[in-house]
């Protein structure tokens, strides 16, 4: 298309909200750029050279302080607009958040689980935006006033902020002190904190006050890792472009905070790795990217001791190979539990070794399985529990010691469950207790809310500990559940997972929603939300579609499926879906909706771009759309670590194909759905100025008259809104824009 020039000129910005009913039309600046080798830039192992160049009109949109006058004045114009155009939302949104507010139990506990001499949980309370951190005693009644000790009340930490996102609440092995980590900006840059436990005679709080310690640890990833004792701290910091880079060994009571440096990876595709056995005695560190791992293990006791970095000894477990991952679980003093995909395993399969010959990986102790991934090990004193899928579905198995010593000779049991379609998983945040002796998982379908089981590993007996309560008169037989397929381009049968109510008229189509996400092998399983109950109460269809680049179908449904030059059939399964929907007359393109967020929000922008006449509306979530422009800079965060997800522009391998569905470049003079977009200001992981640039540049080029709304968050990041009841306002409003577009006959 050809670009008209505009002189920036700030009175047309001001105008541009009072005349707030048409959209904003931002000024046009030439601005090249260039894919391949560029100075001394990282651009991969094998950039273009000469490099290639491209004009981008819109890049004055990118302002990575977030404070320049002309952007902010843009996006306040973006505001202004949006309000204009969703204020005939405004009662449907009322009532729809009121919905959600009636399901959840505004008061409410977690289900507690024990760690040492505690059993810890959170609390929420009816009006109050956050989450309460508590513990009881063993042996006394989670929310008992009199046993209570509440730890962090976020509602205090969060007054006078705009945004607080409480990362971890962790207590040293001693259990009398305590690092909470906070961001209070959306950027992901964590402060982590300190307080002590100490006696108070007056008995409030349990009888215990918790002291803030004069200390904190700044630009940290948020993740906490305790020593064996209350004054050693393991911690992970960040690069310039926000990667984990570091990982640190902190002594509390050195006054001098001369902190040693464990681990530094200096190649930007990777990132550092660090985590604690289960039984707290190692400690792992390493580096890890996509598709490679490379781990060490070191004796926690002693790295508390050491004096230098140089003193630390670091077991080696495998020398980072390409395409080859694991992950290293210990058990007792001497065996080693390893996940790994080495030796042509995409679905994994599981080793056991020794400390003193980790490299040797011979022992298969459960063979890889083309049916059946294995995604997780989590190694108790007496028994392993494995996380996986079979059948799209996930799994969970056990395996025994044997003899009290050993998991050698044992076989996995898969714990089974009743319903045909279903979630569970291990809850391993609850799971702290090396020498327990049940495991606990959470367990739910579209149709059954949330169950918290405590399982024995041997009988598979479970005690249910928590069961989620939905109000506003949810019943789960009132709703069905099935699953469908829908056949791709090349033969390939993609999973939908459908939800809609018993009483819905399914002879004829309806209103549907279609989500779907579809990247970094990540699975969109069939769990209950309360999120989609507004839409089935209307009589939607509520579906989900398992395409490929998630890992719902195995490893293989990802990196063969929809990765680096296959990424197309993605876009492509999400049309095949949306289309035996409509083949099937469950829906009609005029009653058909759909979502996705993030790389989900990619999954939106391509397939518009495709099949813009298959869908009424659509929402897109903190979409990542300026692939190109954003894939080829390695200074954008977390840009370097993405090539091993989309490849890399900057070389001419991938340069073309990632150019044919980048959303973005790939907008033309057509017809497109109503289109909600969602972002925010601080999001690290998909900066606001692309959602900002695909709305000016749909805008500029669409055919139709519909609208292109774009909601910009200017006080949160990638997750949203941090306070509950703001968050669920923001899902009420782009559920009204959905109703409104596709169930029209309600309004």
């Amino acid at each position: 298309m050809q670009f008209a020039h505009v002189a920036y000129d700030s009175t047309l910005f001001s105008e541009g909200i009072r005349n707030s009913m048409q959209p904003p039309t931002p000024k046009l600046i030439d601005h090249i750029v260039r894919y391949g080798k560029v100075g001394d830039e990282d651009r991969g192992s094998d950039p273009m050279d000469p490099p290639r160049e491209r004009n981008d009109p819109l890049f004055w949109l990118r302002d990575d302080s977030r404070s320049k006058p002309e952007v902010i004045d843009h996006l306040r114009q973006e505001e202004a607009y949006f309000k204009s155009k969703t204020t005939d939302l405004s009662e449907l949104t009322d009532t729809i958040y009121k919905e959600h507010i009636s399901h959840i139990q505004e008061t409410d506990m977690t289900a507690p689980y024990r760690n040492g001499s505690f059993l810890y949980y959170t609390r929420t309370v009816a009006g109050l935006s956050y989450k309460i951190h508590c513990r009881v005693p063993a042996g006394k009644t989670p929310g008992d006033a009199s046993a209570e000790q509440v730890i962090l009340d976020e509602n205090i930490l969060a007054e006078g902020k705009s945004h607080c996102e409480v990362r971890q609440v962790h207590f040293s092995e001693t259990h009398d002190r305590c690092g909470y980590s906070v961001d209070f900006t959306g950027d992901e840059l964590f402060t982590i904190y300190f307080m002590d436990a100490a006696p108070r005679e007056d008995g409030v709080n349990g009888g215990v006050s918790f002291v803030v310690r004069d200390e904190t640890i700044i630009g940290t990833n948020g993740d906490i890792i305790w020593g064996l004792d209350n004054n050693t701290l393991f911690y992970t910091t960040k690069d310039a472009a926000k990667r984990d880079d570091k990982i640190w060994r902190r002594l509390l009571n050195d006054t001098s905070k001369s902190d040693i440096l464990l681990h530094s990876e200096a190649d930007t595709v990777f990132y550092a790795i660090a985590g604690k056995s289960l039984d707290g005695k190692t400690l792992f560190v390493g580096s890890g990217s996509s598709e490679t791992t490379e781990l060490y293990l070191i004796d926690v006791a002693s790295v508390q001791q050491a004096g230098a970095a140089e003193a630390v000894s670091k077991l080696l477990i495998r020398k980072r190979e390409k395409g080859v991952r694991y992950s290293v679980e210990p058990h007792g003093a001497s065996d080693l539990v390893i996940l790994t995909n080495e030796g042509d395993c995409p679905n994994n399969k599981i080793i056991l070794t020794t400390r003193a010959d980790a490299s040797n990986w011979s022992n298969i102790l459960v063979a890889h399985d083309d049916a059946i991934f294995y995604q997780g090990v989590a190694v108790f004193e007496k028994f392993l529990v494995v996380d996986g899928r079979c059948n799209g579905l996930t799994r969970v198995w056990t395996m025994p010691v044997a003899g009290g010593e050993s998991f050698q000779g044992q076989e996995l049991r898969e714990y089974v469950q009743k319903e045909p379609v279903f979630t569970i998983e291990p809850v391993h945040g609850h799971n702290q207790e090396y020498s327990a002796d049940t495991f606990r998982v959470i367990y739910s379908s579209m149709t059954t809310p949330s169950t918290w089981y405590d399982v024995c590993p041997i009988s598979h007996n479970a005690t249910a500990v928590k069961v989620r309560l939905v109000g506003g008169g949810f019943k789960a037989e009132d709703y069905v559940c099935d699953r469908r397929f829908a056949k791709a381009p090349d033969g390939t049968m993609i999973p939908m997972s459908v939800v809609y109510r018993k009483d819905l008229d399914v002879s004829k189509p309806q209103p549907c929603m279609l989500y779907g996400y579809g990247s970094y092998g990540i699975c969109l399983d069939p769990e209950f939300s309360i999120s989609y109950l507004p839409y089935l109460d209307r009589g939607m269809v509520y579906a989900v579609a398992h395409i490929r680049g998630g890992g719902e179908m195995g490893r293989r449904w990802y990196e063969v499926g929809a990765k680096y030059l296959t990424k197309r059939n993605t876009f492509q399964d999400f049309v095949s879906c949306a289309e035996a929907l409509i083949e099937a007359k469950v829906t009609t393109p005029q009653q058909l909706a759909c979502e996705g967020r993030s790389a989900g929000g990619l999954l939106i922008g391509a397939v518009l771009n495709m099949r813009p006449d298959l869908f009424s509306c659509a929402i897109a979530g903190v979409p990542f759309v300026d692939v190109m422009t954003t894939m080829c800079d390695p200074s954008i965060p977390l840009t370097t670590g993405e090539w091993e997800e989309w490849g890399n522009p900057n070389e001419y391998k991938y340069f073309e194909y990632m150019k044919s569905y980048s959303p973005i470049d790939n907008v033309a003079r057509q017809a497109y759905p109503h289109i909600f977009i969602h972002a925010g200001l601080h999001d690290p992981r998909v900066a606001f100025w692309e959602p900002a640039k695909w709305a000016a540049k749909l805008r500029m080029e669409k055919t139709d008259t519909n609208d292109v709304l774009l909601k910009m968050e200017m006080d949160s990041g990638h997750f949203s809104a941090s306070d509950r009841y703001k968050y669920w306002k923001e899902m009420a409003l782009q559920q009204a824009f959905v109703v409104k577009h596709a169930v029209k006959r309600l309004l």
